[in-house]
């Protein structure tokens, strides 16, 4: 089973106090203490994030640690194979998307999605994994083609920043191809490419699709479930 869980944003960084997010994480691993694996590259592995991530999951029934491709582990595939979660941070996907494929990690996550292992992340930790997206890495929120894991277009932060929408909306209508919003609390939860199901850590927050039909825009919400 492929699982790719893509929040709009939310979980640690956002949301310290509400840990319904992360939680949910952990809970779809069938490893009863998984190794879970902070990847920083978005954030230039800032330092504070990766403490915080620590402080974070290190109460948690897991084993975490962090990937840095600024100074990475000896032997980086067999690192990768350890892990059970990986856990993208948010920050700049573009600048996130050019370092992996130069160390190959992009290769190596994708084997290691095939072979099960979970996939996550908020923000560009979301984007990544899409054919293409919605992102403010180089100037106004424009398009960037990604990874591909995923099938279609993705918006994160849709409620988080008053831009976000109206930008989506454009980019659809001119081309990019049909996808999945998220408002910041909301995730996308994929099994085996498909959307399984969305689940927020907000009462209010949801997820949509927004695709283009007969020359228009539409917005469809998505059932969203509340994590309690």
């Amino acid at each position: 089973m492929k699982q790719i869980i893509a929040m709009g944003g939310g979980g640690f960084s956002m949301e310290p106090e509400n840990k319904r997010l992360d939680h949910y994480i952990l809970q779809q691993c069938r490893v009863e203490k998984p190794h879970i694996c902070f990847i920083p590259t978005a954030s230039g592995d800032a330092e504070g994030y990766i403490e915080r991530f620590y402080k974070a999951f290190e109460r948690e029934n897991c084993v975490p640690s962090h990937l840095s491709l600024f100074s990475p582990p000896v032997d980086l595939e067999k690192f990768v194979k350890k892990q059970d979660i990986f856990y993208v941070g948010g920050g700049n996907t573009k600048n996130l998307l050019a370092l992996w494929k130069e160390w190959g990690l992009d290769v190596l996550l994708r084997q290691a999605y095939d072979e099960g292992k979970i996939l996550a992340g908020l923000s560009a930790g979301s984007l990544c994994w899409f054919e293409e997206g919605v992102t403010d890495s180089f100037g106004p929120l424009k398009e960037l083609e990604c990874l591909g894991f995923l099938q279609g277009s993705h918006c994160p932060h849709y409620d988080g920043e008053q831009e976000r929408r109206p930008a989506y909306h454009k980019l659809v209508k001119n081309g990019l191809k049909p996808g999945y919003a998220a408002d910041d609390g909301a995730a996308l939860h994929f099994i085996d490419g498909r959307l399984h199901k969305a689940v927020s850590s907000r009462e209010m927050a949801r997820a949509y699709y927004v695709e283009k039909l007969e020359g228009e825009v539409v917005e469809r919400e998505l059932e969203t479930l509340f994590l309690k």
